[in-house]
Order: structure tokens, then C-alpha cells, then sequence
């Protein structure tokens, strides 16, 4: 047994005996891993503990390094301890190079300090996955989508418009005007499988403009983004600026949570790795971005021959999911693993 993983095993045990949570450091944790391009906080998380959303428990924010909650490619990322307990920190940062130019056919290449802006910081998972839903997608309450301005018409009294087009929207834009909006088509209204409680009104995002000229309650747009035709009766709602940059921490939610999932993305019932999921459950229920979740399947239901009749088996863990965005009364989140076939209606719950 190497020194490292005794060191490991002492950790935990000290952590049992004065009654704090042992951290589940893997036995073969590397001492050492230098971060790659492509790497996810995800990732690294699974080369050193067995549980991902532990990473909190066990990353070490060390002083010393600038940004130490942000992790780079070129990064070494190690094992220390502190107070006695085995812990993971960026243990050095890692170094750029710049190539200049000597003559044709010839470079050389020459260490400098590494200077990367925080949008280089690898993300908590695939960015590719959720990048849609980070930007575009929108969850709000019924009567919002009722209330907000509509298309009127298009130049040239056009009924089908796309990018660089011209289009008039009428209705209460407010006291201000907004410099952009986001134009939006109604989709899925998501209740509760339980309660039959209205948990929002997927918007469905349609293409964004930029305003050109207001007129009493008429606003004219020029198109600048369109997914698809923007139609007569689409509707608009003030553009967010949102920060893209997925550096959570997976982490368990700080209380219990139970749910289900609702829906997934592209209207299908079957569920697997990297699919994006609604969750009936949100910020209310203590929910945010990073919350890690067990996935559960109801178990078979057999026939007892004994007592003539149907049993219903234990529920069995099926998979995990990260929580990416939280609304108040539900939440998009990633299936980052799938050990059973996944279906819309199996549960989800916290891992402790």
C-alpha cells in the first residue's frame, strides 16, 4: 500500500472518529494530473473521489493561486494535506509559450506567464450540451407570455420573417423601452405530476431583435438571430444577459430533495447521457445550479407465488444529474450518467 493512500485511509478515519463526513477519495487518486483541453470539472472530480458531488468536501481553494476556484488547461491539480485530512487543490499553474516568427519555416517558442481570460476556465460539465438552454431557453409563468408585446406585422405587410428582416410589434413595452428583445413562441406548460400545480411555461426562443424606432405602443425590430420564421402573434420578452460560464461545483443540495423528471429535450420519452431533462422541482425547493441528483427507477413488479399476489421490488439507481439552471418551481439539469435505461417519470433525489 503506497504512502499516499495510507495517508488517505488515516484522513478518513480521523474524519469518522471526530464525527465529520470521511472524505471518499478514491484509493487509486492520482497524486498528480495535469488538466487537458476538453476536461470538465466532472471529470476531474471522478479521477479523485467516487462521488462527484463531494468536490466541495474535498477541493482546497489554495490562497496562493489567483482565481484558485477556477481550474485551467495546463493546470496540475494534487493531492495535500491539511490539518490532517488529504484534500485537492490546484497545486501549480500551468505555463502559456508564445511563438514569434523568425524566418519562413522557423519558430521559436519561448515560456512566458500564462494570461487567459476566465471564459478559457474548463467547465462544471459539456458546454456543447447545454449552451442552448444557458442562452435561449426561457421558463416563465403563464400570464407573463399573456401580457408581453406581439408581432404585428412584417415589411412589406410579410407574415413569415427571418434575420435581417423588418418586423412591427405592438403592446405595453413598459415605462422604458429595451435596446433588444427576445422573440418567443408558446411551448409546453409544465405541471406537477403530483399536485397538478402549473410550474411554468416553456417560451420557446425564436430569434432576437434589436429596436430601431418606438412609436406610442408600436416598436419597430430589426431581426438579427433567427432559429426558425419569425410569425405574426410571436411574442417578445426583454433579452437577458447571463453568464455562460459553467464554473459551479457539483455539490448535493443543501436539503433533501425528491422529484421527477418531466420532459426531455426534442419531445422523446427515452433518456441518456449528456440529454437534457426538466426537473419538477426549482429554487424553491433549494435547488441551483451545480445541485447533483441520484436518478431512481421503480423497481419490476413480480408475481408472489406464496402469497398470490403482485410485489413491487425496491427502487434501484439508474443514473446522476447535474442541475444547471434553476427557475422557482423547476429546473434543466444533464444526465451525466446512465446505468439503466432512463424514461421521462423516474425519480430523482438527493444523494444523501
Amino acid at each position: 500500500m503506497s504512502k499516499t493512500i495510507k495517508r488517505i485511509l488515516v484522513a478518513g478515519l480521523m474524519c469518522l472518529s471526530t464525527g465529520a463526513m470521511a472524505l471518499d477519495l478514491k484509493s487509486d487518486a492520482p497524486q498528480r494530473y495535469v488538466v487537458k483541453k476538453g476536461d470538465t470539472l466532472w471529470d476531474i472530480s471522478e479521477r479523485f473521489t467516487n462521488d462527484p458531488w463531494q468536490w466541495p468536501e474535498i477541493w482546497y481553494q489554495n490562497g496562493q493561486i489567483k482565481d484558485p476556484h477556477l481550474i485551467f488547461p495546463g493546470d496540475e491539480i494534487g493531492l495535500i494535506s491539511i490539518d490532517g485530512e488529504t484534500r485537492v487543490t490546484v497545486t501549480k499553474r500551468g505555463e502559456g509559450s508564445r511563438t514569434v516568427k523568425l524566418s519562413p519555416g522557423t519558430v521559436k517558442m519561448q515560456p512566458t506567464a500564462r494570461v487567459e481570460p476566465i471564459e478559457s476556465a474548463i467547465p462544471a460539465i459539456p458546454q456543447d450540451a447545454i449552451r442552448g438552454f444557458l442562452r435561449e431557453h426561457r421558463v416563465v409563468a403563464p400570464e407573463v407570455l399573456e401580457k408581453a408585446p406581439r408581432v404585428l406585422s412584417g415589411a412589406d405587410a410579410r407574415i413569415l420573417m427571418g434575420a435581417g428582416g423588418k418586423v412591427y410589434a405592438r403592446g405595453d413595452f413598459g415605462p422604458q423601452v429595451s435596446s433588444a428583445y427576445g422573440v418567443f413562441r408558446k411551448g409546453q406548460v409544465y405541471r406537477d405530476p403530483e399536485s397538478g400545480e402549473v410550474l411554468g411555461l416553456e417560451a420557446l426562443d425564436i430569434g432576437m431583435g434589436r429596436v430601431l424606432a418606438h412609436d406610442d405602443d408600436i416598436v419597430t425590430l430589426e431581426l438579427e438571430r433567427t432559429n426558425q420564421q419569425v410569425s405574426v402573434g410571436d411574442m417578445l420578452l426583454p433579452t437577458e444577459d447571463r453568464d455562460l460560464i459553467a464554473n459551479f461545483y457539483p455539490k448535493s443540495p443543501e436539503r433533501a430533495v425528491q422529484g421527477q423528471i418531466l420532459a426531455v429535450s426534442g419531445g422523446v420519452t427515452q433518456v441518456g447521457q449528456y440529454d437534457v431533462v426538466v426537473l419538477n422541482r426549482g429554487e424553491r425547493d433549494g435547488l441551483v445550479p451545480g445541485s447533483v441528483l441520484l436518478i431512481k427507477k421503480a423497481g419490476a413488479v413480480v408475481y408472489d407465488r406464496v402469497a398470490a399476489e403482485r410485489v413491487r421490488l425496491p427502487e434501484e439507481r439508474a443514473g446522476s444529474l447535474m442541475v444547471f439552471r434553476t427557475f422557482e418551481k423547476l429546473s434543466y439539469a444533464l444526465i451525466m450518467r446512465a446505468t439503466k435505461p432512463l424514461r421521462v417519470g423516474d425519480k430523482v433525489e438527493s444523494p444523501n
